[in-house]
């Protein structure tokens, strides 16, 4: 078996073909979810959504005996975190975290939340995660803080419980894949340019990668002011009209406006047929979200940055999000996840989960949109890992012509790192 250090052109970077199927009205096709109209009262939906949250994820029945976790290590190499996870009976799991974060974070890992785990039954791994928030008054953090550590030694746990059962990763949190192979849409995430000059790097990236699915950024990010004033009302009517009706469109406002001004923005998406408008105002403003939600009939999509499950149940129930974006690493890892897209599914609503860019995400990403029965058609792809060396033997991770990746197969994560890097690997100490 060879290594090499993978080097993946744009053009995995492209959307499914059935976007070529759907109509001008995109957005009034792309979800099955009722824009208005809820069902049942406010009370009843969330009496279905806490027994939803009480439903449990893992599949512990698959391992009869208890998994006595000996260590948890984070090695070092080239800026990439690696975390190994490893039983008193010899068995090891692995996963590779998100490095611009863990670059920061990594004393709370190795101080706060690591420790924690040693001696425990790997088998509760959904107890331990909200055990390990109370610990050392760890939920004061609550955030990136706790959320990134806890999301990847819960991907290693997974990776190892995968490795013994033979199971890729999704099979460990569901009974069944839905979606074998993934579309994944092109983003363009530029401000602060011209529109015509987003249109040209639109142009240059869909004509390599035959994109059928494309979002780009509105707005000036988390209410400052945009640059080129006026830059979004004008290029909001230049994507489709050079792009054309079949091109599926979304835009990332990343919490731009208040809900006064989110509004006619959202308005004319709705001309142009916009497939959704994310993050129309700050993430953290709910009842503003509701209120720009319930004045247009484009779904809106959220909760990249969302820490909170109780919030998400709130925003769920209460119709704020027709789209939830939680994070495989920022909100915790693929059980907490899962409880989101659960609600979400319960409600009619798709899940289509935001992946930060580095390590592994987007295989984590495909792992749990593949597993999950309301997945959006096209997923954010964000970039290879060209650094660290790794191998799959189930799929090549690369989309093929018609802009679909192969979820992989085997188990575990399916993706196996180089062994001869990860001896030279650092291991970080408290």
């Amino acid at each position: 078996m060879s290594f090499t250090r993978r080097r993946f052109m744009t053009s995995a970077l492209t959307g499914g073909a059935i976007a070529a199927a759907l109509p001008t009205s995109a957005f009034g096709q792309f979800l099955n979810a009722p824009r208005h109209g809820l069902p049942g009262s406010l009370n009843e939906r969330y009496a279905k959504l806490d027994a939803i949250l009480r439903e449990p994820i893992f599949k512990r029945s698959l391992f009869p005996d208890p998994v006595i976790i000996e260590s948890v290590e984070l090695l070092l190499r080239d800026k990439q975190y690696i975390c190994r996870v490893r039983s008193k009976d010899g068995h090891e799991g692995i996963s590779v975290s998100n490095s611009q974060q863990m670059e920061v974070l990594y004393p709370i890992f190795l101080k706060r939340i690591a420790p924690f785990f040693i001696g425990k039954d790997a088998r509760d791994i959904e107890d331990l995660i909200p055990a390990a928030t109370v610990n050392e008054n760890n939920y004061k953090s609550q955030g990136l803080a706790i959320w990134v550590p806890l999301a990847t030694i819960e991907f290693a746990i997974l990776d190892m419980f995968g490795k013994m059962a033979n199971r890729p990763l999704s099979l460990l949190i569901s009974d069944k894949v839905y979606n074998p192979t993934i579309s994944v849409y092109q983003a363009n995430g530029e401000r602060d340019i011209t529109a015509e000059e987003t249109i040209e790097h639109l142009q240059r990236d869909v004509a390599i990668s035959h994109a059928k699915a494309i979002k780009f950024k509105l707005g000036g990010r988390m209410s400052h002011p945009e640059f080129p004033v006026g830059r979004s009302k004008k290029l909001i009517p230049m994507v489709r009209k050079t792009f054309g009706d079949q091109m599926i469109i979304s835009a990332d406002a990343n919490g731009s406006y208040t809900a006064e001004e989110a509004i006619p923005i959202g308005k004319l998406m709705q001309e142009y047929k916009y497939a959704f408008y994310e993050e129309p105002v700050r993430f953290d403003w709910y009842e503003e979200t509701k209120r720009v939600a319930d004045a247009l009939e484009i779904p809106i999509a959220g909760g990249e940055q969302e820490p909170s499950t109780h919030n998400f149940r709130w925003l769920v129930a209460n119709g704020g999000l027709s789209i939830v974006q939680q994070d495989m690493f920022y909100f915790g890892g693929m059980i907490r996840c899962m409880q989101v897209a659960r609600m979400a599914h319960a409600m009619g609503k798709q899940c289509i989960p935001h992946i930060s860019s580095t390590g592994l995400g987007y295989v984590y990403m495909m792992h749990f949109v593949s597993c999950i029965p309301n997945s959006g058609p096209y997923h954010e792809f964000k970039e290879f890992n060209n650094v660290l060396p790794y191998h799959c033997e189930t799929s090549t991770l690369r989309s093929s012509e018609d802009g679909v990746i192969k979820v992989p197969t085997g188990p575990g994560l399916g993706v196996e790192i180089d062994p001869d890097f990860l001896k030279k690997c650092k291991v970080l100490t408290a």
